[in-house]
């Protein structure tokens, strides 16, 4: 994987720390008034916002939070991916440095169909090691699917080599779906059904035929292929607000940051003489910063864009238009009496063609449910166009329908409590095509910087790990433009296993001759 300096260094383009477009002292005219903490505005409290702050903090900056929901009741931490892989060592990380123990013990994990369980996930890391994609290969329980059919997968690995995270590959493989990607290497209808078809609607939160192919290659990389025990998994022990961001957004106080709620963003000021950024306004308030961190969502940067005059004046803002979310339906069931759920988490498709969903046994997972007599369950509909129009007691029946097929205990049990959140265009839609349209880290606003989980980086992280990674980069950048304070350490990415290295170096080698070869660019790629 691609890493900047060394493997803890930021991973970023370096610019020698000179001759910038706009340096921050600029903004001053004093001598005394640059001995004051630069001020930084961080709009976003999700993973990538946090991040940021928290980082910039720790180096001695005037950091301030916006948030337009009001921090104290949002939920949308707890929407999209619960799980935290094996590979998510920059987030670990974090916990240990706050001292906290949010988290549960590897678990393992089920896919169900209509007619039942399909396959079971092992803890891969309590096994002997295979080299990739062995592991995988031999140690899921498919208690359906022929041999057959698993082996049709192997050709997938041409394509898994030749995506190497670079943007050439990006835009390569972005162009296509994902099941496009799989006819092509021959993956068998069953295979496509029952394994990858699922997988994709519950990790990138759509029908394969709506998924980019690179996006596609990217998480199943990462999260399952790249290392056999990467697909090894804990959970928080409660609401991830609960267990890791209050106390870290605490810690962010006690370091001087001040967290704003109820401020959605409107626009920003621009100066004359620099073309920085000077203010960020929210209505009728104004706040002064040297730099601007936007760690927002799609859906709500699409907002701030239309309102803002400024954002509006660049292509690379307009472009960010052209991106959709993805709506997610969560409900909290408590029932009248304990089940038995073989599994702490699950993940459900067959049910319906446009989407799948999960469902959690948080007796398992949760403290608060741990000795209750009874059994409480979560489940997560994504793609849930159809379903946020429902009202609650039809969404419940529903619910109960689909969970009494995977789990037939259920069928008798009846629903107590219940809570239902809709959560419209939430999640970050990797449609095929949409990789021209997402930002970089940097803009052409010299002192504005962007971070999240739909930002480009060639980090190779997924999900949460992703958008922290980004607001760590973000952070990075905020220091090599102001000239003050440390990088953060931001750990890459395993390296590939040596055959993987291995076949990649014979790819890129191969691909490099064939670029020289005459009319290599005349047909379409």
């Amino acid at each position: 994987m691609w890493v900047c300096w060394s493997v803890v260094s930021p991973c970023f383009s370096y610019r020698p720390r000179s001759g910038f477009c706009c340096r921050a002292n600029a903004l001053h005219s004093n001598g005394d008034e640059q001995q004051k903490k630069k001020k930084v505005v961080v709009v976003g409290t999700g993973w990538a916002g946090l991040g940021a702050a928290h980082h910039l903090c720790k180096q001695g900056f005037d950091v301030t939070i916006l948030e337009a929901d009001n921090t104290s009741t949002s939920k949308n931490t707890d929407v999209g991916i619960h799980g935290f892989w094996y590979p998510y060592h920059n987030i670990f990380s974090l916990v240990d440095e706050l001292g906290i123990k949010p988290f549960t013990y590897w678990t393992t994990s089920a896919h169900y169909s209509q007619e039942g369980l399909e396959v079971e996930f092992p803890i891969f890391q309590d096994l002997p090691q295979f080299p990739t994609p062995l592991g995988a290969f031999f140690y899921i329980q498919f208690l359906r699917l022929p041999l057959v059919d698993r082996l049709t997968s192997l050709p997938l690995m041409a394509a898994v080599v030749d995506f190497d995270n670079t943007d050439t590959a990006w835009r390569k493989y972005d162009s296509i779906t994902a099941r496009e990607l799989l006819k092509q290497f021959g993956c068998s209808e069953k295979l496509y059904r029952d394994v990858f078809s699922p997988m994709l609607q519950v990790g990138l939160f759509a029908p394969a035929e709506q998924c980019s192919a690179a996006a596609t290659l990217g998480m199943l990389y990462y999260f399952i292929l790249a290392h056999q025990k990467d697909f090894d998994v804990v959970w928080c022990r409660g609401t991830v607000r609960e267990k890791i961001f209050e106390p870290w957004m605490e810690s962010i106080r006690d370091k001087g940051g001040e967290f704003l709620e109820g401020r959605m963003v409107t626009d920003f000021s621009l100066s004359e003489e620099t073309g920085c950024i000077s203010e960020v306004v929210c209505g009728k308030e104004r706040y002064k910063a040297d730099v601007v961190i936007l760690a927002a969502g799609i859906s709500t940067l699409q907002q701030i864009i239309k309102n803002s005059s400024a954002l509006r004046t660049r292509e690379e803002f307009l472009k960010v238009m052209n991106l959709v979310g993805i709506d997610v339906l969560t409900v909290r069931l408590r029932l009248d009496r304990k089940v038995n759920i073989p599994n702490a988490s699950n993940a459900c498709f067959g049910f319906d063609d446009s989407r799948g969903w999960t469902f959690f046994d948080l007796n398992a997972i949760h403290d608060m449910y741990k000795d209750d007599p009874v059994t409480v369950l979560e489940t997560d509909f994504y793609h849930a166009n159809q379903l946020l129009p429902l009202n609650d007691d039809d969404i419940v029946s529903k619910v109960m329908s689909c969970l009494s097929k995977c789990i037939k205990d259920l069928e008798v049990a009846t629903v107590v409590e219940k809570e239902v959140g809709r959560f419209p265009k939430s999640l970050t839609h990797f449609f095929p095509g949409s990789y021209k349209y997402m930002m970089r880290g940097s803009t052409t606003f010299p002192n504005m910087f962007m971070a999240g989980d739909w930002i480009i980086t060639r980090h190779g992280s997924w999900s949460q790990e992703k958008s922290y990674v980004t607001g760590l980069e973000a952070a990075n950048r905020v220091v090599d433009y102001l000239e003050e304070g440390s990088f953060a350490k931001i750990i890459p990415v395993e390296k590939d296993e040596p055959h993987v290295q291995a076949l990649r170096s014979l790819n890129r080698n191969i691909n490099d001759i064939r670029a020289q070869l005459p009319w290599s660019d005349y047909f379409l790629q």
